[in-house]
């Protein structure tokens, strides 16, 4: 259905994930790359590349601009409201460009390496009052619903900062890790668009203005997020798995695994990477379609509702970027595809062909019912070569039986267990009604729960029987669906009858239930519900593997011991109050997640205690030069009350008088190297040695006083992530956010 309607091969290398398109002098679209020798080129084929500043035309149509730094983000896009062009951001990595291509000037240049330490109580849920942004890792620019004008948005590490074309801070927050992808979406279908924020800890966070209002997880870091059309969004996974949400609800992904009905591969695309995503109207529906581009030059693209492929080609190298625009002006978007040669393509809709694909798809589904209709066939005269049900003593285990079918009243049970051992884990118990039968074989299905999400358990022969036990070992607290094949069959036959089941593994399955726990957790979270016990207590049943039910009638005392280390108690009494004791503080954070979303609170004040964070915390602050930090947490709603009295940084007192040391060596050398020419122009040898020996010492001081500042400044990076990482978990213990 596209067709390429023209190729351009340009000179230079395309580094992955830096193409953008942008119409600098509001009329011609011009394709930006970042290039592998940390440069920019635009090509501009419309009209002839005027030199000059940062500018260097190389060819006619292709001007060069120069950074002092190695390019890590690009977007193109409209920042100014009062002007229809559109400006070009750069990210390295320490800085953020806003650069008018077209009267070739800077509009601003933001450094976006700088911390900051200011005393005011600030918002737990997004904000912190350090911000350390160790570079520029994505760009991305348009209106968010807080803000009343456009905003370039770059993200770092844990950081997202947004400037309007002023170069004005408009916008200010932190994530729960590195910056991976950014997208702008109408998230909430309100007609403003909500920030999607890909991070590296596998999580995609949507925020309105400050507000985290929805998070979705998933099994790898996030590489790529695009708005499809309305609150619809395609993303990629760096294990090379694509898919699209709508809101919040998972339509479909692609990834190489078993497909549950015909046991057969579905895909291969986890052999390679994700190189960009992109949406497109391909058919001309108003529904665009989903365009992947992958490191092996393959293009494919796909129906956001289905994950249908609908157009597959490949480049002749790794796509290095994919965009649209009307870039032969004539009126008609082309979908243009970069690869990391250089090679450009660009392709359009060739309706012509619409058609025979629609016919091609008539025959695919012939096709597909014909096949089917075999399969069925087959299974038929397999069951018509069955002798019946066998009586169990014509055959040892054993022995190598042709026929037997399995009584037809015989059914499977799936059911979750923790039994209290020396080492308790979580089992799968899979059993028959029947006990003539046998569970040969089970395969599970689970996302984020296995490597390559698929295990297959199969007992030796001489321990057969109608039950197979699988042990199960989830890596966090979160709900897995569990899609579960049984082979079963008679002892010693060789014909199985598959039965397909699902089961759901709880939030908090790792917690075994105990009458009492030896010590109760010092760390705590106490709040007051407006709520009944007994609803309390449904929230636990649905939320827990219980051996037993626990008594909720007027009060709730539970204890759990943590399988992957950890005590957790859940306490509540006939007033409301609420008791949460555990030293872990991402769980009480989920568990406070999960309750509110039950209970679909708008509304909870938590007052948090946890020492060994607060410990933690209060070492990190005294490496950067602050003041001891309050030790009780009062979160209500969305603001906590903690104090962070700046003092001088030490950290950053150490890279000053480094970096004024360097600075003094560097004018040092400048003149020592002179002296040493003016020795050897004069013939006089001895001085012109003695003058580079010196250089030569001088040198080796700064290099080695480089790596000096270069270990400095990443303990310094090392401990702002992991204070924005603790503010993150702490901004869990609020009880309004996620049910919606």
């Amino acid at each position: 259905m596209l067709v390429p309607i023209f190729t351009l091969k340009i000179k230079h290398k395309i580094h992955p994930r830096m193409v953008t398109v942008g119409k600098y002098d509001g009329l011609h679209p011009c394709l930006t790359c970042g290039t592998t020798a940390s440069k920019v080129f635009v090509h501009n084929p419309h009209s002839p590349a005027i030199a000059g500043g940062r500018v260097a035309v190389q060819d006619s149509d292709i001007s060069m601009l120069t950074m002092n730094q190695s390019v890590s983000a690009l977007c193109a896009g409209q920042l100014d409201p009062s002007n229809d062009r559109d400006v070009l951001c750069i990210g390295t990595q320490t800085n953020l460009l806003a650069y008018d291509v077209h009267d070739n000037k800077d509009l601003f240049y933001k450094e976006v390496g700088k911390m900051w330490s200011v005393d005011f109580c600030f918002c737990l849920q997004v904000a912190t009052c350090l911000q350390f942004c160790y570079g520029v890792n994505n760009i991305v620019m348009g209106k968010i619903s807080s803000v009343d004008v456009p905003l370039v948005i770059a993200g770092g590490n844990c950081t997202l900062q947004g400037f309007d074309h002023e170069g004005e801070d408009r916008f200010w927050t932190v994530t729960g890790d590195i910056v991976s992808s950014l997208a702008l979406v109408d998230f909430t279908n309100d007609g403003h668009n909500e920030l999607l924020v890909g991070s590296e800890d596998f999580d995609i966070r949507v925020f309105q203005g400050d507000d985290i209002i929805s998070e979705m997880t998933e099994t790898e870091a996030v590489t790529g997020l695009y708005s499809i059309s309305g609150s619809r969004f395609g993303y990629a996974l760096a294990n090379g798995t694509i898919g699209v949400y709508d809101r919040s609800a998972r339509y479909w992904r692609i990834k190489k695994f078993f497909n549950l009905n015909l046991f057969t591969l579905c895909s291969s695309q986890s052999k390679n990477q994700v190189m960009a995503i992109h949406s497109f109207d391909l058919d001309g529906d108003g529904v665009p379609e989903l365009i992947t581009g992958w490191s092996n030059g393959k293009i494919d693209v796909r129906s956001n509702s289905t994950g249908e492929v609908m157009f597959k080609d490949n480049m002749t190298s790794a796509v290095a970027g994919i965009v649209d625009a009307d870039y032969r002006l004539d009126g008609k978007n082309q979908l243009i595809c970069c690869s990391v040669d250089g090679e450009v393509r660009g392709y359009q809709t060739d309706k012509s062909r619409l058609l025979a694909v629609d016919a091609n798809r008539s025959n695919d589904n012939m096709r597909d019912l014909n096949l089917t209709k075999q399969n069925l066939l087959l299974e038929l005269r397999n069951y018509e070569r069955e002798q019946g049900p066998m009586k169990k003593e014509q055959f040892t285990p054993m022995e190598r039986v042709e026929g037997g079918v399995i009584p037809a009243s015989t059914t499977i049970a799936t059911e979750l267990v923790i039994e209290e051992k020396e080492n308790p884990c979580i089992e799968l118990v899979v059993s028959t009604n029947n006990n003539d039968t046998v569970v040969r074989m089970v395969v599970i299905y689970a996302e984020a729960l296995y490597e390559g999400e698929s295990h297959v358990t199969h007992p030796p022969a001489n321990t057969l029987s109608n039950k197979i036990r699988v042990p199960i070992f989830p890596p966090k607290d979160s709900a897995i669906e569990l899609h579960i094949q049984a082979f079963v069959s008679l002892p010693g036959s060789m014909n199985f009858h598959v039965f397909e089941v699902t089961n759901h593994l709880p939030s908090f399955s790792a917690y075994l239930y105990q009458q009492s726990v030896p010590q109760i957790p010092e760390s705590c979270v106490s709040f007051t519900l407006n709520e009944r016990v007994p609803r309390v207590g449904i929230w636990m049943t649905e939320n827990f593997i219980l051996r037993h039910e626990i008594p909720c009638e007027e009060s709730i005392d539970a204890h759990f011991i943590a399988l992957r280390g950890g005590d957790l108690v859940f306490k509540m009494d006939s007033s409301g109050q609420v008791q949460i004791h555990t030293d872990n503080i991402d769980l009480a954070g989920d568990l406070i997640q999960s309750l509110a979303s039950f209970l679909r609170l708008d509304h909870l004040q938590v007052t948090a205690h946890f020492p060994l964070h607060l410990d933690k915390l209060n070492s990190i602050m005294s490496t950067v030069g602050f003041e001891q930090i309050t030790d009780l947490w009062v979160l209500e709603g969305r603001c906590c009350q903690l104090h962070f009295p700046a003092q001088v940084n030490g950290l950053q007192s150490v890279t000053q008088k480094l970096a004024a040391e360097m600075t003094d060596h560097s004018n040092l050398i400048r003149s020592l190297v002179i002296r040493a020419e003016d020795a050897r122009l004069q013939g006089d040898i001895s001085n012109m040695k003695k003058g580079y020996i010196e250089v030569q010492d001088l040198n080796r001081d700064l290099v080695n006083g480089y790596k000096v500042r270069s270990a400095n400044h990443q303990e310094l990076v090392t401990s702002m992530k992991l204070v924005n990482q603790i503010i993150q978990k702490a901004s869990h213990l609020r009880g309004e956010l996620g049910w919606n």
